[in-house]
C-alpha cells in the first residue's frame, strides 16, 4: 500500500496531519523520529512529512532530523518545526524571533511558488504558533511565503523535492490548508486515493486469516463502538474462529445483555459467551464509596472473570482488542514516552501476558471517526455505531456514594429515560455524551399531597471533539422539561432532577 509517513516531533496537531491525509484516501502513519531506515526502506513511502512540535532545533536535546530521510528520494514537507529541523540540519539558521506569531495571519506567496500552493491566492489567511522563525534558508532553497512577521512563511528546493511551511496547513483556519496538502500528496509525490475502507476490510482480513491459522481468538465485548466494530471484522475474517466474551458485572446500561445477544449473536451469528457475573460484582462493591477503589475492584474482578470464561474455550491462541490508532500514537511519541496503561476495566490489558496470548489489534490503524464508518460498512446498527461513550466502570462511576442493585436499577430507568427523550427530540448525534448521575443524597418533595424524601438525579450532556475539552450542551427547554417530568413520574425512587452546567475544564465530563 501506498504510504505517507508524519514524523512526530510532538505536535498536538499530529492526529489532524492524518486525518487531512486520510480525507483524501491515502493511507498514513505516524511514526517517531527515531525510526529506521531498514523501517521506512519496508514501507512503500511516497512522500513524508515531518510535524510541527514544541521544541526549539538549539535547545539541548531538542528531537532531530536524521538528513538520510532528505536523500530517500521521495518529497518531503515539513510544518513549522519540521521546516525548522530541514533548515537546522541543512546549514540555515533557527533563531529566536523577535516578535511571537499565533493565530491567524496574512500569507503572502512570491512569483515562484510553485506546485505546492498551485490553486492558492496571492493573498491568503494562514494559522501560525510559534516563537522560532528562520533567519537564513539553507544553500539551494527558495523563499515562496511570507507574512509581515515572518520573512521566510514557506520554501522549497524543487531539486530536491524538499517543501516547508512555518504555518499549520492542517488546521482549518488555514484558508487554503486543505488544498496545500493535498497538493503535495497528488501534485509533488503522485499518490493514488486507494486508503479506502474496501480495501481495508479486505486487507486486514487476509492478514487476519493468515496470523491465526487454524487456532481461535477470543475477544472482550462490551457493547462499545470499539470492541463491536473489532468483533464484526474479526468474524468476517475468521467466522466460528472467534469467540467473544460479554461479561455481564450489573453495572451496564439498560437492556445492554440483550442488545448484545440480538446484535451479535443472532444478528451476525458470533460465538458469544455470556458471563452473569451481577452477584459477585456487586458483593464485592458493597460498602466502597471512594472511586479509586471502585475501579480496581472492577477492573481485577473483570479481568478475572474473562480469564476463567477464557480459559474453558479449546484451542485459543490469540486475545483480540478494539485497539485505535491513537493509542498506538501515544505509545511511542517523540515526547509522550510510554502509552498509559489501559484501564484493566476498560480492555483486556494485562491478559496477554498472563494468559500467554497473542495481541489481534485488527483497528490500530484507525481513528474514531473511521472505525465508525467501518462499523458502517460491516453493517452494524446505527445504535451500535454512533453510541455515545461508556466508562469502563459502567454505572460505578456514575452512582456517587455506595453501590447496590437498587440504586442501579433506578439509575439504570433514569438514564433510559433522559436517552430516550434526546433521541426523540432528533438531538442524539449532535452530542458527544449524554447520562444520568444518581446523587449521594435525598431531597425533601411533594407527590400526590404527601411528603417524599427521595433520590436526585443529576443529567449530563456535552459536546465536544476528542472529549479532551467539552462544554455543556444546551438543550430547548422542553426536552430537559420532558426528561425531568418522566423520570420523576415513572422512576420510582427520584423527586427531584438537576442538570449539570459545568464545562471541561474546570469539571471533567464524568462525575467521578
Amino acid at each position: 500500500m501506498q504510504t505517507l509517513l508524519i514524523i512526530d516531533y510532538g505536535s498536538q496537531y499530529n492526529q489532524l496531519i492524518a486525518r487531512r491525509v486520510r480525507e483524501g484516501k491515502v493511507y498514513c502513519e505516524i511514526v517517531p523520529p527515531w525510526i529506521s531506515l531498514d523501517e521506512i526502506r519496508s514501507k512503500n513511502v511516497k512522500g513524508i512529512i515531518l510535524s510541527g512540535g514544541p521544541a526549539s532545533v538549539y535547545q539541548k536535546n531538542a528531537p532531530k532530523l536524521n538528513p538520510e530521510f532528505l536523500t530517500l528520494g521521495v518529497p518531503v514537507l515539513g510544518i513549522c518545526y519540521g521546516m525548522q529541523a530541514i533548515t537546522d540540519v541543512l546549514g540555515g539558521e533557527v533563531c529566536r524571533a523577535q516578535e511571537r506569531e499565533y493565530g491567524r495571519a496574512l500569507l503572502n506567496l512570491s512569483k515562484k511558488s510553485g506546485k505546492l500552493f498551485e490553486g492558492v491566492p496571492a493573498k491568503s489567511v494562514c494559522w501560525m504558533s510559534h516563537g522560532d522563525t528562520i533567519s537564513r534558508v539553507p544553500g539551494g532553497f527558495v523563499t515562496t511565503a511570507k507574512t509581515a512577521n515572518t520573512k521566510t512563511a514557506a520554501f522549497e528546493n524543487l531539486a530536491r523535492q524538499i517543501y516547508g511551511v512555518q504555518f499549520h496547513p492542517e488546521v482549518v483556519h488555514s484558508e487554503y490548508g486543505a488544498r496545500i496538502i493535498q497538493n503535495f500528496l497528488f501534485e509533488i509525490c503522485s499518490f493514488d486515493k486507494s486508503w479506502t475502507m474496501e480495501n481495508f476490510i479486505r486487507e486486514t482480513c487476509a492478514r487476519v486469516k493468515k496470523q491465526v491459522g487454524d487456532k481461535r481468538v477470543v475477544l472482550g465485548l462490551s457493547g462499545g463502538v470499539d470492541s463491536s466494530v473489532a468483533a464484526v471484522l474479526l468474524s468476517k475474517a475468521l467466522g466460528d474462529k472467534l469467540v467473544c466474551i460479554f461479561v455481564n458485572n450489573g453495572l451496564l446500561r439498560k437492556d445492554e445483555e440483550a442488545q448484545v445477544r440480538k446484535t451479535f449473536a443472532k444478528g451476525f451469528h458470533i460465538n458469544l459467551h455470556v458471563v452473569n457475573a451481577e452477584k459477585i460484582f456487586l458483593k464485592k462493591l458493597q460498602g466502597v464509596t471512594d472511586p479509586e477503589r471502585k475501579r480496581k475492584i472492577i477492573g481485577h474482578e473483570f479481568i478475572y472473570a474473562f480469564e476463567r470464561e477464557a480459559r474453558r474455550i479449546k484451542n485459543v491462541a490469540f486475545l483480540g482488542q478494539g485497539t485505535l490508532y491513537p493509542d498506538v500514537i501515544e505509545s511511542r511519541s517523540a515526547f509522550g514516552g510510554p502509552t498509559a496503561v489501559i484501564k484493566s476495566h476498560h480492555n483486556v490489558g494485562g491478559l496477554p501476558e498472563k494468559m500467554k496470548l497473542k495481541l489481534i489489534e485488527p483497528l490500530r490503524e484507525l481513528f474514531k471517526d473511521e472505525t465508525r464508518t467501518l462499523g458502517r460498512k460491516l453493517g452494524l446498527p446505527k445504535e451500535i455505531v454512533d453510541r455515545h461513550p461508556f466508562p469502563g466502570p459502567g454505572l460505578a462511576v456514575r452512582i456517587l456514594g455506595e453501590i447496590t442493585k437498587d440504586r442501579c436499577d433506578i439509575l439504570r430507568e433514569a438514564d433510559s429515560r433522559f436517552i430516550e427523550e434526546i433521541r426523540a427530540a432528533g438531538l442524539y448525534n449532535k452530542i458527544w455524551q449524554a447520562f444520568a448521575v444518581l446523587l449521594p443524597v435525598k431531597s425533601v418533595g411533594v407527590m400526590g399531597d404527601e411528603r417524599t424524601y427521595d433520590n436526585v438525579i443529576a443529567l449530563r450532556a456535552v459536546t465536544s471533539v476528542d472529549g479532551m475539552t467539552a462544554d455543556w450542551f444546551e438543550f430547548p427547554k422542553e426536552v430537559l422539561g420532558k426528561a425531568s417530568n418522566r423520570i420523576i413520574n415513572e422512576v420510582k425512587g427520584v423527586n427531584r432532577v438537576v442538570y449539570d452546567v459545568s464545562s471541561k475544564p474546570p469539571a471533567t465530563i464524568e462525575w467521578e
